[in-house]
This record gives structure tokens, sequence and C-alpha cells, in this order.
């Protein structure tokens, strides 16, 4: 039975990615991960803003030691914060420990000012690289067109420093989602994650504060991507991982008959622990036995939007009356 595929270029043992989060911060989770069957691993994310405030404190720093700022040049600075330090040195310890593949993730604004980091992630080893991009549409003082704009810009610059794969992770909050999913898989990036997941805020109406809640995913929310998957497959110029609601072994299965190359799963790994990975597996390889499948691209696609014997029904928006 052969789980091998690959995903942005890179060979992996099995489509079941870890996704970032807090079970990949670390070398001793990343290394339990492995263990448990992950075919790649993605480093919970790093975030902008993290490395630009340190680039801040760094021209400070530089100010204050009466260096003239004005021919500082922070692309040639060596960074020397601490959270840059240590997620160098994650990637460094999970590439000298682990033989899967290893994925830095970068979480995403609207500055690109952090670009030059890229140099030293793949100086630390690291695989690939996996944006994480999303601006929310409540930003009334930038139009639809300039904020996916925004996507294009800062993927040019990346792919102009980066030698390594770079792989985008979206959301579906955009005004023509097809179109802009085709345009991004073909702008230079080789895998496109759909989709990702964002905080999600709620309200304690006895304490009158803000909280989070649905922190984890459900398998219900499967289905916006399975969609998407379905729909995509075929149509774009890199390779499609799926992401969110994919909870157990069928979710798998549906993710890979609808056209993806890998799935990213999470939530149900802070529920069932990393150990989850294997009986995913299991489901998966059972699967195929019972149908005569020997390896995933016997059946990839095989229920996407263009192979599937009722396409319209992926482009059904409204519920239907069967009975009467």
């Amino acid at each position: 039975m052969d789980l091998t595929t690959t995903y942005m270029g890179l060979k992996l043992h099995n489509p079941i990615i870890a996704g970032s989060s807090g079970l990949t911060d670390s070398i001793q989770k990343i290394q339990k991960l492995e263990r448990s069957g992950a075919g790649a691993i993605v480093l919970k994310s790093i975030f902008e803003e993290e490395i630009v405030f340190e680039h801040e404190d760094i021209l400070k720093e530089a100010e204050a030691a009466g260096i003239n700022l004005d021919q500082f040049d922070y692309y040639d600075f060596h960074l020397k914060g601490e959270k840059v330090k240590k997620y160098i040195e994650l990637i460094k310890g999970s590439k000298n420990n682990v033989s899967v593949p290893i994925i830095a993730s970068i979480n995403c604004v609207y500055s690109h000012e952090w670009i030059s980091f890229t140099e030293q992630i793949q100086e630390a080893g690291a695989d690939a690289i996996e944006l994480n991009m999303f601006f929310l549409p409540s930003d009334f003082s930038r139009s639809s067109q300039e904020q996916e704009s925004m996507y294009f810009k800062v993927i040019e610059r990346l792919i102009q420093t980066a030698s390594i794969p770079v792989a985008l992770k979206i959301s579906y909050y955009f005004s023509n989602l097809g179109q802009i999913i085709q345009r991004l898989s073909n702008s230079g990036v080789a895998g496109l994650v759909l989709f990702n997941r964002f905080f999600s805020p709620d309200i304690d109406i006895d304490k009158l504060k803000i909280k989070p809640s649905f922190v984890y995913s459900t398998p219900a929310e499967l289905a916006i991507s399975l969609r998407w998957i379905a729909i995509m497959a075929n149509k774009v110029g890199c390779d499609l991982a799926a992401s969110t609601g994919v909870h157990d072994g069928n979710a798998v299965i549906k993710q890979i008959l609808a056209g993806a190359k890998a799935v990213q799963v999470v939530s149900s790994l802070y529920k069932n622990g990393p150990e989850h990975i294997r009986t995913m597996q299991d489901t998966l390889k059972k699967w195929m036995t019972d149908h005569s499948y020997t390896c995933l691209s016997d059946f990839r696609g095989k229920m996407s939007q263009e192979a599937a014997s009722n396409p319209a029904v992926f482009d059904r928006v409204q519920f239907m009356k069967y009975f009467s």
C-alpha cells in the first residue's frame, strides 16, 4: 500500500501534515509527531509583528549606540531578537532530529519588511515556507482590489528572495474566490492551503468582556474546503492542500478524492493526541484495500467537479426540498 505523495515538490511518506499550532512549537513535540506518522510538519507560526517589533528594537539600539541611521541597512543587519533567534533554533533543531519535511510558517499582515527573514529560514534548513495570510474585509480604508493586490505584492517580493518552495494559506473571504485562487496559484507559489481558520470572538454577557470561542474546528467545517478543493482541482497551477475540519481518516479520503495533494490536521490532534495520525492512516489503508486502490494517485481527484458524474452539485448554494 503506497501512501506517498508529493506536495510543493517535497516527497511525503503519507498525505497527513501536522499543521501549524502549539503542537509544533518544540523539538520534543515535533519528534512525537514524526513518530506518530506525520508526513510533514508545519512549525508554529512566527507572527510578522514579532519580527517587525524586533526590527524596531534593533533600530533603537543602533540609535542609542550612535550609529548613523541614514546608513543603517536593516537587510544586511544581523537580527538578534529572541523571537527570531528561537525560531531559527527551532528550525535547525527540527531538521537535525526528524527526517520528515519541515515547513516554516509566517503569519502575515500588510507589511512585508520581514521578507529578508526568508534568507535565515533557508539557511536554517527549512524545506519550505508557508505564508498564513488574511486581511479581514473590515478595513474600510482599502478597496477589495487594494486588499487583494497586497497578496500578490508580498508573494512577488518573497518569491524573488526564496529558493525553497512557498505555500500560501488563505481564507475564503474573497469577492471572487475561484478566480483569486486560480490567479494566486499562477503567481509562483508551489502550494495553496484551503483554508486558514481564525480567532473567533464571543461575548461574556455577565462580565461584559470579549472572549475566544470555537477554538477547535469541528468535522462539519470540512464542507467548505471540500467544496473548493473539488471545484479548483485541475484548474490551478500549483498543489492544493486541504485544511480545517479534517478530524478522521474518512475526511482525509474525501479531500484526496476531491483533488487534494495533502491535508493539514490540528484540532483532531489536540483532541485525540498525535497518535491519532496512525488511526487516520489505518482508515485510509483499509478503505484503499476495500476499493482495490494501491496508491493515492489511483483515486486522487476522482470526485472533483471535473470528474464527478454530477458536477453541478458543487455549484449549488441553495437547499432543495426533496420531500413534500
